[in-house]
């Protein structure tokens, strides 16, 4: 029988999945900070964890799968101070712009979204603890630190020493802290700021903090696996990982799933560097379907790279698999034949550490086979297996003539110019007719002739 390994950041080796609970899996993974629109980075992130709890329930477990949103911060605080508007009205019109954004992506939705800020109580209860451990110390000005050398797994998943992050330090000292590689899990109030009422007076969370409070609300002390970027592996996920157990003295997470980078020329996208395009940007000129195919084409631990050209060869790579779906149209929907040799690889190949690109050249071979042997049914099982990764679920005509947001002639004109072409053609008015399909093809526009109809479809 085959079994799901996935690679455990924490181990640094691939391993057998082996859920806590049988038949079900807790995911949490760090959702957006939200000051401003999503960019193509985050996309990057969102759907690589969209595919793996797809792939978990499409195996049969049950999911529950928690994606935070962080509505209070320094950033969120300093973008409403320059649009002259509260912090949560500025959260609120972000979140619903990112709904929007991640539905044109084809995500579905979280089992639970929580926000930061609905969960205040459950951070002070976690810092009252690691101060009862020995492990957090109010200090004078009203912050709560983490004393890092009092936990001793400090830096195992980052596999960073404190000796050599104490030698990298370039931060200026803060006279307030014990240790300068101590963090923050409160901060006090300031004047203007969203605050709370605490033991240690007013104020409001660090940030590492909040996704300690809000995973042990929904999935307990001990869960199966936890996500995010690359670059979250230190700090924040180690300060997760000092604060959940040192609070609990047990383990914390069991998995770790890091995703590789969405680059451009060769760096990092980020608003930081300056260096990124929002998902609106980008839907702007691709189809989202076209946009998320490009994201799940590479591996979801490697580093892919973010072209305009990139994005045109992924939108002709899912037009080849829409046309096969389209000349041979599905018989119902199926359920997938596991037993079937291409649903067999498929599954062998996503039981491996969820390999999107090796499964997508399973449904590329199906699609081949389709248009050789006109396979209705084989249609369907393309259809269904695409359909676990998020694709090919719309009506292959309606995708095939779509825009996709690049503009060109609306489809009613086409339909006009195809009318006139048929009657030139009947009229034996081949020059006309000619002229009329080369104008469509500068269009981008292909017809396709056949069994006395015209059919065309998006270049």
């Amino acid at each position: 029988m085959l079994m799901l390994s996935v690679y455990n950041t924490l181990a640094r080796e691939k391993q057998v999945f082996t859920p806590i609970e049988p038949g079900k899996v807790r995911m949490y993974v760090c959702g957006m900070t939200v000051y401003d629109l999503c960019h193509i980075g985050h996309a990057r992130m969102l759907t690589a964890f969209d595919v793996v709890v797809r792939w978990l329930r499409a195996s049969g477990y049950q999911v529950d799968y928690v994606r935070n949103i962080t509505d209070i911060e320094d950033k969120i605080i300093n973008r409403a101070l320059e649009l002259g508007i509260t912090p949560e009205a500025l959260v609120d019109r972000t979140i619903a712009e990112m709904h929007e954004d991640l539905g044109a992506l084809y995500l579905q939705p979280p089992t639970h979204e929580p926000r930061a800020t609905q969960h205040v109580g459950g951070m002070i209860r976690l810092i009252e603890g690691l101060i009862a451990n020995g492990r957090a110390y109010p200090a004078e000005n009203g912050d709560v630190y983490y004393a890092v050398r009092e936990f001793p797994g400090y830096g195992k998943l980052s596999r960073k020493s404190l000796d050599d992050l104490r030698a990298g330090e370039r931060v200026g000292i803060d006279p307030h802290k014990r240790d300068p590689l101590d963090f923050v899990l409160w901060k006090a109030a300031k004047p203007g700021e969203p605050q709370w009422d605490s033991p240690w007076g007013p104020g409001r969370p660090g940030w590492h903090i909040e996704c300690s409070a809000m995973s042990e609300y929904h999935l307990g002390s001990h869960f199966d696996i936890h996500g995010g970027g690359e670059d979250l592996q230190f700090p924040h996920h180690e300060n997760e990982i000092a604060q959940s157990e040192g609070c609990h003295n047990h383990s914390y997470v069991n998995y770790w799933l890091h995703n590789g980078f969405l680059q451009l020329h060769g760096e990092k996208m980020s608003k930081s560097l300056g260096n990124f395009f929002t998902i609106r940007d980008v839907l702007k000129h691709f189809d989202g379907e076209v946009v998320r195919f490009l994201l799940i084409r590479g591996h979801y631990r490697s580093p892919i790279n973010y072209s305009e050209e990139l994005m045109r060869d992924a939108k002709n790579g899912l037009e080849r698999l829409y046309t096969a779906l389209k000349n041979v149209p599905p018989v119902g929907r199926a359920p997938i034949d596991w037993e079937s040799d291409y649903a067999r690889r498929f599954k062998t190949v996503m039981d491996d550490d969820f390999n999107t690109p090796e499964a997508i050249a399973v449904l590329f071979e199906m699609a081949n086979e389709v248009n050789r042997t006109g396979s209705a049914e084989l249609s369907a099982q393309l259809k269904g297996l695409a359909g676990i990764l998020g694709l090919l679920q719309r009506d292959a005509v309606d995708f095939l003539q779509a825009a996709h947001g690049e503009g060109g002639l609306s489809a009613e004109a086409i339909e006009q110019m195809i009318v006139a072409r048929t009657e030139a053609r009947k009229a034996k008015n081949f020059a006309e007719s000619d002229r009329i399909r080369d104008e469509l093809l500068k269009a981008g526009v292909v017809l396709e002739d056949a069994a006395g109809k015209t059919t065309w479809r998006r270049q």
